[in-house]
């Protein structure tokens, strides 16, 4: 299915937004440090559909180099996870978006490496002057939502460490590993119209640091 990148769209996903109803955002979790990822929806490369951002962070950075991601990061003290996914968005690839481009909040997923991330739903209405800062990013890619919404995209595999599944999510040939993959499984999950809770999807032994 194709998600044209119009106001239709963007009316239907902010309607599944403002209709998700989200999960106590994690005050029962102690320890853990909140952190914001935006899930930007842009216009596709081709212009036939709607994407969202993806990045593959730069192999200098101290933890989850060279791992796919959402834009984002820790939020600063006194800052909501909306302004740290916003602030998050302008410093990685340079886009800059309002609090009226938000147009809904998921799930807050915990992880091991001691993080609790709130994923921030946003409309980029232009996205075709993106500037990755190379110290984070070493790329950036456009994700198709048909392609995030395919039957396949997803699936669930059993380790040892854990009793809980691990999501993966395929993409250029290789695997996306939770919190990415349950952050964006979550979210196709809302585009089919569905409220699924993704907190006990297991990460891969080596993000448990």
């Amino acid at each position: 299915m194709m998600y044209p990148f119009n106001a239709v769209t963007r009316q239907m996903i902010a309607g599944r937004g403002a209709a998700f109803a989200r999960l106590a955002d994690g005050e029962s979790v102690s320890g853990l440090k909140r952190a914001a990822v935006a899930v930007a929806l842009v216009e596709a490369s081709d212009a036939c559909d709607t994407s969202l951002l993806l990045t593959l962070r730069a192999a200098g950075l101290r933890a989850h180099s060279n791992q796919w991601a959402l834009p984002g990061g820790r939020c600063d003290p006194g800052e909501t996870p909306t302004e740290a996914a916003l602030r998050e968005l302008h410093e990685e690839l340079g886009l800059q978006l309002a609090p009226a481009d938000v147009i809904g909040i998921l799930d807050d997923y915990p992880t091991r490496s001691g993080y609790l991330i709130t994923p921030v739903l946003m409309w980029a209405q232009d996205s075709s002057k993106l500037a990755p800062n190379p110290d984070e990013v070493a790329s950036v890619h456009r994700i198709a939502l048909s392609a995030v919404a395919s039957a396949d995209a997803f699936d669930f595999v059993a380790i040892p460490e854990s009793d809980r599944r691990v999501i993966r999510y395929r993409h250029a040939g290789s695997y996306i590993h939770a919190p990415t993959a349950a952050l964006i499984y979550q979210f196709s999950e809302l585009l089919a119209g569905r409220s699924t809770r993704v907190a006990e999807l297991e990460q891969p032994v080596f993000a448990w640091k």
